[in-house]
């Protein structure tokens, strides 16, 4: 575990494994099983998450009932609902272990108080926050700018390991689309 968030780190910023070291204690590590929730929305949101290992996604229930997922998080990679842990309130999203995961949990508390010891962890999270954006801004672009069928046909190009992982179903509810839908698609690509 700690050689693996060191060397996410050293991606973004210089650091010393004596410091390192020292951050380790703000963080805590979670084993989860598939589909245990680590958040439920309503509920208060006071956790960042980081993938070590599996897979997690993010998702909201629909007026009809439906789970509408809109974000998943691999090896690597940061999850939250970033505005109810920005502002300490209710989740709108909840977050499920879409496999068995490893995840380091850090609280919005422990959070801050690494910032303050530790000023360049600033510059991570603003490198970290400022990649997540700019890849929630080109989802957006692909929503408007592609058919379906094109959206999905780009996805499994760009993320052909990512589609291997995802259930059929957890796959058609991030592109928005049924799950017969999808795999009439799957079925188009392989005539």
């Amino acid at each position: 575990m700690p050689d693996q968030l060191y060397q996410h780190f050293r991606k973004f910023i210089d650091i010393s494994e004596e410091d390192f070291r020292l951050m380790l204690p703000f963080f805590r590590t979670l084993e989860l099983r598939k589909k245990e929730n680590l958040l439920q929305e309503g509920q208060l949101c006071r956790t960042n998450y980081f993938v070590l290992k599996g897979c997690l996604r993010m998702f909201f229930i629909t007026d009809k009932g439906q789970e509408q997922t809109t974000q998943f998080a691999i090896e690597n990679w940061w999850l939250s609902d970033y505005q109810a842990f920005q502002q300490q309130k209710e989740a709108t999203f909840s977050i499920q272990a879409v496999e068995p995961s490893r995840v380091l949990a850090i609280d919005f508390r422990a959070q801050e108080e690494l910032l303050k010891a530790f000023p360049a962890m600033e510059h991570y999270f603003r490198m970290v926050y400022q990649t997540a954006f700019a890849a929630s801004q080109m989802r957006i672009k692909y929503l408007y700018g592609l058919s379906r069928e094109e959206m999905y046909f780009h996805f499994i190009e760009q993320y052909p390991g990512f589609v291997q992982r995802i259930p059929q179903y957890l796959l058609a509810s991030f592109l928005g689309f049924t799950p017969e839908y999808l795999s009439e698609l799957r079925s188009r690509k392989r005539s």
